[in-house]
């Protein structure tokens, strides 16, 4: 038998004890039917047992089963080998084991002695794991900070050529640049391929480390990266594919007979690897007929391509983990995606992505479930309703398809649901070791036996539901970003500076640096086309480039320094109910694209000094802070 100590989890010890075989030193009257039975008293209430092994005299098992206890408390491990036997069982042998004597990291092979009448010896090994398969710390994990290395290089050159510095930057003095988006469905994923274009054009775009989205910017995101070198290529080609799919007819395309078809036979698929089905795998599938012309086989890790060089910026993805029965206040916390890991910042836990949506226990991974496509991780990133409804969770049955589609007709918004990585990992009071984790904005944080570690599943909505924007990841210290790009695409700019201050105040009650002079309540009236904010404050605070999606300068200039009316033509204001680019609208026409398209490309390049300056304030910063 083997017995693992893995490393504590906040005082937990977790033990795993695999059962290898027993050898027989005589022949019995008859082949024996054995089995083991564990039972471990201060881990649970219940024995746990191994198969039967029928007609041999020298059983093997290889069997492993986990267990956590706690290391204040004695535990004691008990062993039974037993005979199955129809009219009663036999117990060979009943063995005691004290779990403290396994010392942490060491392997150990221990033989016990069974009824010295029947001459037969179990064999055991106790031994120690590498550890559970969840990484624990709030550090970045080793991936992440090669990217990092790599990029830095790149971002080195290009700030040199932006600045027009004589000389090149050392790694300490190149900031960390992140672009944060907002949600906005279509009007979002229109605007976020514009804004990209004429970034890339500035010679921006490679200045940028960190990129993070939710809502409709992750499916401009995700389109992206299914090319490696998507930065180094003309951005024109997907902002036209994007205009072709935004004028086609969604209706058919999506609901087509041989789209229905394609769904039943995608869901049942996925019902059959072990993942959960609902409304919201169905709405993947449905966004993937709107934006591509057939099915898309990228999954989150191939995005690995587009970072091993460092030629692209790292994509960060981002929604909200609630509770059934409890609002978002009662209990939120963030789940970031990306290509290497998903995690709470929050707990300081992380798995492989291509774990997420497997079964875990106790920081082991139980059940391998095939990773999902890209098609079904939007749907977590994004739920098209949004806040403007309360959440509803309509969970189905593996041969309940049926279901899911009537939850198109009654058109209810619908919660990810998949199992809980942190399923059994206790959350006592340590786990705010970290100065992030301080991050306590839920009333259930007081409550550690409310927390995640205490549920099955994981309950994944929209990030609109709480700040409507993409911040809190890259807010984590050990990211340390310099200046956030912020490209608003939410509806109502106005609304947006309202977002901002209250964005600025909630970082400010977890201890968290972020700008406080953000745009006051007059200056909502009449919006800039760019705020540059926190430039005033203190180095530690992170400079914020704000870009309202607000038509300003742009009414009268077609380009900047070029003066016409031609664009005026019933371009309404974002915010406006009934405008083209309401959240709600799934189709454009060629001119309100252009229009859209235009409209973010001049916002930029129309302050493309103010881009320059925040750049240029930030390495001073970076050379600042290392002098000093």
């Amino acid at each position: 038998m083997l017995l693992t100590t893995a490393p504590h989890w906040k005082g937990s010890i977790w033990p795993s004890i695999k059962i290898l075989y027993c050898s027989m030193l005589c022949p019995t009257v008859s082949e024996t039917d054995c089995y083991v039975t564990l039972w471990l008293p201060t881990a649970s209430s219940e024995k746990v047992r191994t198969k039967t092994v029928r007609n041999c005299k020298d059983p093997v098992w290889n069997e492993m089963f986990y267990f956590r206890i706690q290391s204040q408390v004695k535990n004691v491990l008990e062993l039974a080998v037993c005979d199955e036997d129809v009219i009663r069982d036999d117990d060979y042998c009943i063995i005691l084991f004290d779990i403290a004597k396994v010392p942490l990291g060491e392997t150990i092979f221990m033989k016990f002695e069974l009824n010295p009448h029947l001459r037969c010896k179990p064999y055991i090994h106790l031994y120690s794991t590498s550890g559970p398969d969840i990484r624990l710390g709030f550090d970045l994990c080793p991936e992440e900070k090669e990217f990092l290395q790599k990029r830095k290089k790149v971002v080195a050159a290009a700030l040199k050529r932006v600045l027009q510095l004589e000389e090149d930057l050392q790694d300490d003095e190149v900031p960390v640049v992140a672009i944060m988006t907002t949600g906005g469905g279509m009007r979002a994923l229109t605007a976020l391929y514009a804004h990209l274009l004429i970034m890339q054009k500035l010679d921006v775009l490679d200045c940028v480390s960190y990129f993070s989205g939710l809502s409709g910017t992750t499916w401009t995101m995700s389109n992206l990266y299914n090319d490696p070198n998507w930065s180094h290529k003309d951005l024109e080609v997907p902002l036209l594919d994007a205009k072709k799919h935004m004028n086609k007819n969604k209706f058919f395309a999506s609901f087509a007979p041989e789209r229905l078809k394609y769904y039943v036979k995608e869901l049942r698929q996925r019902s059959q690897e072990g993942h959960i089905i609902s409304f919201t795998d169905l709405w993947g599938l449905i966004i993937e007929a709107m934006l591509h012309d057939g099915e898309v086989h990228q999954k989150l890790t191939d995005q690995k391509q587009a970072l091993n060089h460092g030629q692209n910026p790292l994509p960060v993805y981002l929604c909200l983990n609630v509770k059934e029965k409890v609002n978002s206040r009662g209990f939120r916390e963030w789940l970031e995606f990306t290509p290497y890991e998903v995690g709470f910042q929050k707990y300081g836990a992380y798995i492989r992505a291509e774990h997420f949506g497997s079964e875990f226990f106790m920081g082991h991974l139980m059940k391998k479930i095939p990773e999902s496509r890209i098609s079904f991780l939007e749907d977590e990133y994004f739920h098209y309703m949004q806040a403007y409804k309360l959440p509803t969770r309509m969970q189905s049955p593996p041969d309940s398809l049926a279901n899911v589609f009537q939850d198109i007709i009654t058109w209810r918004p619908a919660v990810s649901v998949v199992p809980n990585f942190l399923k059994g990992c206790p959350m006592h009071n340590k786990y705010l070791e970290s100065e992030f984790s301080n991050w306590k904005d839920c009333d259930l944080d007081s409550f550690p036996n409310q927390l995640t570690g205490a549920e099955d599943f994981l309950y994944l909505i929209d990030n609109a539901f709480a700040l409507q924007s993409s911040y809190p990841p890259l807010m984590r210290p050990e990211r340390n970003v310099d200046l956030i790009i912020h490209l608003n695409y939410s509806t109502g700019s106005q609304l947006e500076v309202r977002r901002l201050r209250h964005t600025s105040e909630y970082f400010s009650e977890q201890g968290i640096p972020f700008p406080k002079n953000v745009p006051s309540k007059e200056e909502e009236k009449e919006l800039k086309e760019c705020y540059l904010i926190g430039e005033q404050e203190g180095a530690e605070i992170p400079l914020v480039l704000l870009f309202p999606l607000v038509a300003s300068s742009f009414r009268e200039y077609k380009a900047p320094g070029k003066s016409t009316y031609a664009f005026i033509l019933r371009f309404v204001f974002i915010s406006v109910v009934f405008s083209p680019y309401d959240i709600n609208t799934l189709r454009y026409s060629e001119e309100d694209f252009e229009k859209l398209v235009k409209l973010s490309q001049y916002n930029i390049e129309n302050n493309k000094d103010m881009i320059i300056n925040a750049l240029r304030i930030a390495v001073e910063r970076k050379r600042q802070t290392e002098k000093s």
